[in-house]
């Protein structure tokens, strides 16, 4: 009986400090157990099946989150004697502010911006466990826990677990620096021991978005009466810009009929003839899963436009007014410009013109990027930033025979019923020189041997976008342009309103200039032929000849359009979408 009671005594002596010790300060076997959730599998929610391949980001599994960097609180402001200041002093300013430059969540929607995580509740923590939270890449995003930036979280967060947020603060630019991809780290340590869990998330890529999408806010410029014009633009003929109340009218009737709203905006106190809204800039898209389908963001990429002026090298002043007018609640403006102006004529070729998009087709289900270059080539840094977002490959054709050099002069994306569902108009100068010769029968030499060098360069063009595209030359709209030659230049330029530089409204209504063509009977056979060509499609014909067309451009170019692009397959998905798009 001693022996055993002896024994007893022996046990219970062994295991009373651990059935003693405080509940406050329990002994601890192993290292703290965190664990961290995100959206890994892409449904909006946060459950268990987000566990699998969370260390890891694929193009078919891993988080995402969006560059947080619209204006949800209209807080961002422009002065007006900012507008025209020369230097880019004020651009880097106005760059600087937005909805992920403060230390605050900036209301619901600004919150709806931002990617949810989850750390679980850890019950077993004592009163001195600590806990961190790290981000790779630092200064691309950063994490929020009850409404305020956090790093640190305290035993009574990690026991009671914590709902986190996290904010995008900028965009992939160049994937040799930063690939767009951060890793998330939570670490905590109790008694001496570290336990840490991660999660590796994404930025949102920019989409652009294509022609066949309707358009639901058509954007142009309404002139400063009275006021002068500051130099700095390509060189304009005498009367132009001009006549704008027929390109008004007309443009708002074609976008009236398409269901479509028109802003008008005021360009800058001294450049108020820098009317090209087109040229100002991309618009883009930034999405994200969330429930009830993507949560998307605009972004509205700034073209690279820095001009050489007497003063200093000054971006465009043009694009600031993106940011007085169009910058606000889920729409962020970004821009990648150069320390200096471009050489010579490469500057036209960083306009948004010059920047188009092919839709979706086999191979490629949310389509291509397509821009100009060749002797005369985009800023190289501008240009990397809009093709490395890595899911719209791009398509380059040789535009620096062209006067201005933009992609939009020769090729328009339309519907088309073969099987991709769209086809390619193309400028056509020997089909408008043929046209020509019906109307007179004689026609100068010289224009004849221009048009056929501009036919020979389409050509050329459209050997790339036939072979990167499959469309045969059968299925291609052809539309009659004239070119000439740009005095002083010596490269080509659109004679007639350009047919093919218009603007879709839908997939089957389209704004095009009228083209002032030859008449034969009383009737423009270049717009007798565009009709014939588009059949299906209804055009709306805008006057845009004193407007734009002196000013060596067209009603594309004095336009941009933000579009319906919730119908477009994700980008992180195989499946169409069914979210809503912004406004």
């Amino acid at each position: 009986m001693k022996r055993w009671t002896a024994g007893i005594a022996t046990v219970l002596t062994a295991v009373t400090p651990a059935l003693t010790a405080s509940p406050a300060t329990p002994a601890l076997t192993a290292s703290p157990a965190p664990r961290l959730t995100a959206d890994v599998n892409r449904d909006g929610l946060l459950t268990r099946a987000d566990d699998a391949g969370k260390h890891s980001w694929t193009d078919g599994r891993g988080a995402i989150f969006l560059p947080n960097l619209d204006d949800d609180q209209h807080r961002c402001t422009v002065d007006p004697a900012d507008l025209d200041a020369p230097g880019r002093a004020v651009d880097d300013k106005l760059a600087a502010c937005n909805d992920s430059a403060d230390d605050r969540i900036n209301g619901p929607r600004d919150a709806a911006d931002l990617a949810p995580l989850t750390i679980d509740a850890q019950l077993n923590l004592s009163n001195q466990a600590t806990g961190s939270i790290a981000i790779s890449s630092a200064g691309k995003a950063r994490i929020f826990a009850n409404g305020r930036p956090v790093t640190t979280l305290t035993a009574d967060q990690l026991r009671h677990g914590v709902r986190l947020q996290l904010e995008g603060r900028d965009i992939v630019r160049d994937p040799a620096r930063w690939d767009g991809r951060i890793t998330v780290t939570l670490s905590v340590t109790d008694h001496g021991r570290t336990g840490t869990d991660n999660v590796r998330m994404r930025v949102a890529p920019l989409m652009l978005q294509n022609d066949l999408q309707p358009a639901q806010t058509v954007l142009a410029a309404q002139p400063n009466k009275g006021q002068g014009w500051w130099g700095g633009t390509p060189p304009y003929q005498d009367g132009a810009p001009g006549e704008w109340q027929p390109f008004a009218k007309t443009l708002r009737k074609a976008t009236i009929s398409a269901g479509a709203r028109l802003q008008f905006v005021k360009g800058t106190p001294e450049g108020w003839k820098d009317m090209w809204l087109q040229d100002t800039f991309e618009p883009a898209t930034a999405s994200m899963p969330a429930v009830g389908g993507p949560h998307t963001m605009r972004i509205l990429i700034r073209s690279g436009n820095v001009w050489d002026l007497p003063s200093a090298d000054t971006p465009r002043p043009a694009g600031r007014l993106l940011y007085r007018d169009l910058r606000g609640p889920d729409i962020g403006i970004v821009q990648e410009l150069g320390n200096t102006a471009s050489p010579g004529l490469d500057d036209l070729l960083n306009m948004g013109g010059n920047i188009e998009s092919l839709p979706p087709y086999d191979g490629y289900p949310h389509g291509r990027i397509v821009y100009g270059s060749g002797e005369r080539h985009p800023d190289r840094g501008f240009i990397k930033m809009v093709t490395s977002q890595g899911y719209q490959p791009p398509v380059v054709i040789d535009t620096s025979w062209l006067m201005v050099g933009h992609a939009d002069e020769t090729t328009h994306v339309v519907r088309a019923d073969n099987a991709r569902g769209w086809t390619l108009a193309v400028a056509d100068p020997r089909l408008a020189a043929r046209l020509l010769r019906d109307v007179q029968h004689h026609v100068d030499r010289q224009l004849l041997a221009d048009n056929e060098a501009a036919a020979r360069h389409i050509d050329d063009q459209l050997k790339v976008l036939l072979k990167a595209t499959g469309l045969r030359a059968d299925e291609l709209v052809r539309l009659p342009v004239l070119f000439d030659r740009a005095p002083g230049f010596g490269l080509l330029k659109a004679m007639t309103p350009d047919l093919v530089n218009g603007l879709s409204l839908t997939d089957r209504e389209i704004a095009l200039p009228d083209p002032h063509g030859p008449r034969l009977n009383g009737r423009d056979v270049f717009r007798q032929a565009a009709d014939q060509a588009l059949s299906g499609i209804r055009v709306h014909w805008v006057e845009d000849f004193f407007w734009a067309h002196l000013g060596g451009g067209e009603v594309h170019c004095a336009t941009n359009a933000l579009r319906d692009t919730s119908g477009a397959t994700p980008w992180w998905s195989g499946t169409s979408a069914t979210g809503t798009s912004p406004r």
